[in-house]
């Protein structure tokens, strides 16, 4: 609105002026050169116009003339820009779309258009990947990775094919590039971590964890948990290399930064008590002990002070075992204790609540247990054997790979802190389908031995075997009867147990308890007679070998 009126009023004044020109007309006399020339106001007014209006034109098509051959470079370039343009856009989405054709097409034509555009040279190298072109891509990656402004993204490429190939030292040494500037891009700054994580470089992955910190790649509480890790892997390389004291005082370090975790908590009460500090070592375990029981943390505290009886271990244990009730690993640590020090009542009471549904390593001081105290052979065999089937203790567990001992890298794929202590197959997905398990439950027919012929025939029992349970219903069915080459004892094939259920013609009197798999397995093979045993002990040490 306030345009128009603007507008308005420019026309009205220049309305007003012409007016006012109009009502003084004038006269205008011009002596130039012997020649006169009389006129009014109002007509050399509008000639001075005329030749303005005329001269502008005139300079106007000089400047048009004379700037033509750079307007027709611009707009050639511009429209060769547009064409390249095109030419990447569309390239990169058959890229992401996975057409290896029109991609490679795209890419040699934004090629020959914009040869040394960044669009251009990633558009290339990503064509080449998508068409497994693997030399190609890296000729293209390291081109980028030679010019300042495509730099990172070179390395980042060239770190990729690396990885792919499986190379890690030039992965390694491309992070390492792109992280040595003062602003690393994410990815670089956590490769180098992983990197020197993986290598056992300690010292190196707590400078770049203290540069990603202060980057914003990691929060504080991660930060605060690898930085305990990291030192107290640098303990044990200590504690190995007999520097006891550089070993306490980075076991110290990094039981600040994390006091639950359990292997600097346990390394840091051991050292403490190897030098005296048993009070200090004490407040260290049992801080750790409370948030997580371990036989690591109970290990520590039982030996504190060099020289203790085994009571004397016995009785620190119980103390450390009563903070936390009902643990698991307090009462086998008890048991563990009270066997060395020969107290078998007490190893008894403590494994008590345990043994209704035994671990294997229950089941293994139970059977050590029966064979110290009474000497029975048979008690401990019988446990060995339920440890045989009982269900796996926590382990140190890490991407699949069980250690008997706490390490700051996983062997399979070098990752920090990967360990932790848990059932080795909690891992496996509980409520993922089994072999058949949409069939629901089975019944098989299971032929029965031939019985007296004075014997009535009882109603034939089934088998139905499904994950865990075995249930024998009378029916009311066909029985079967078992050929006369058929001993007992023997259990015959699925496949022919089925074949019989349909032509056998009489019932026996006893089936046998046979629980069935979903998957038979092997053929039975023939039972032969045993053989009698001369060397129980050899075998008795042979079972308990398993578990060593």
């Amino acid at each position: 609105m306030i345009r128009v009126v603007f507008y308005l009023l420019i026309v009205g004044l220049l309305a007003a002026a012409f007016v006012w020109l109009a009502d003084r007309p004038g006269d205008v006399l011009i002596t130039w050169q012997g020649r006169e020339i009389d006129t009014s106001v109002m007509v050399l007014a509008v000639a001075v116009l005329v030749v303005a209006v005329g001269l502008n034109i005139l300079w106007s098509i000089y400047r048009a003339i004379r700037r033509s051959p750079d307007t027709l470079r611009f707009h050639l370039r511009m429209r060769r820009g547009m064409r390249g343009y095109h030419a990447v856009s569309q390239g990169l989405i058959a890229v992401g779309s996975g057409d290896v054709r029109t991609a490679r097409r795209l890419a040699e034509e934004a090629a020959r258009i914009a040869p040394n555009e960044p669009l251009t040279l990633l558009l290339t190298a990503q064509a080449s990947q998508l068409s497994g072109d693997r030399d190609a891509a890296e000729r293209t990656f390291h081109a980028m990775a030679s010019r300042d402004d495509t730099r990172l993204l070179g390395l980042h490429g060239l770190y990729i094919e690396a990885q792919r190939r499986n190379d890690g030292a030039a992965a390694k040494l491309y992070a390492e590039e792109a992280a040595a500037g003062a602003r690393a891009p994410a990815w670089a700054g956590l490769a180098v971590f992983d990197a020197r994580c993986a290598t056992g470089d300690w010292i190196g992955a707590l400078e770049r964890l203290d540069r990603n910190m202060k980057s914003g790649l990691v929060d504080r509480d991660a930060y605060r948990r690898l930085r305990a890790v990291l030192l107290t892997a640098r303990a044990i390389e200590s504690d190995a290399g007999d520097d006891r004291d550089g070993a306490r005082a980075l076991a110290l370090e990094a039981v600040k930064f994390a006091p639950t975790l359990v292997p600097a908590a346990a390394l840091a009460g051991r050292l403490l008590g190897d030098a005296g500090d048993r009070r200090r070592a004490a407040r260290v375990v049992e801080a750790a002990w409370k948030a997580n029981p371990h036989p690591d943390l109970a290990e520590a505290y039982a030996h504190l002070q060099s020289g203790a009886s085994a009571r004397d271990r016995l009785a620190r244990v119980e103390s450390l075992a009563a903070r936390t009730p009902g643990s698991v690993e307090g009462a086998l640590a008890v048991a563990r204790a009270a066997l060395d020090a020969q107290e078998f009542g007490a190893a008894r009471r403590a494994l008590a609540p345990l043994a209704i549904a035994p671990s294997q390593r229950v089941a293994m001081l139970m059977a050590e247990i029966e064979e110290r105290e009474h000497g029975d052979e048979g008690r401990a065999r019988e446990w060995m054997t339920r440890a045989i089937r009982a269900k796996a203790d926590p382990a140190w567990t890490a991407d699949g790979s069980r250690s008997d001992r706490w390490m700051p890298v996983s062997p399979v794929t070098g990752r920090l802190d990967a360990f932790q202590w848990k059932d080795p197959v909690a891992d496996l997905h509980a409520d993922e389908p089994v072999i058949e398990h949409d069939r629901g439950p089975r019944t098989v027919e299971v032929p029965a031995p031939a019985a007296p012929p004075p014997a009535p025939p009882p109603p034939q029992a089934t088998v139905q075997a499904s994950a865990n349970v075995t249930e024998f219903r009378p029916l009311e069915a066909r029985t079967v009867e078992a050929p006369p080459s058929t001993p007992p004892s023997s259990v015959p094939p699925v496949s022919a147990v089925r074949g019989l259920a349909r032509t056998a013609p009489a019932a026996a009197p006893i089936v046998p308890l046979i629980p069935v798999p979903d998957d038979p397995g092997p053929e039975p093979q023939p039972q032969l007679e045993p053989e009698t045993d001369t060397s129980s002990n050899d075998s008795w040490r042979k079972l308990r070998g398993l578990f060593k």
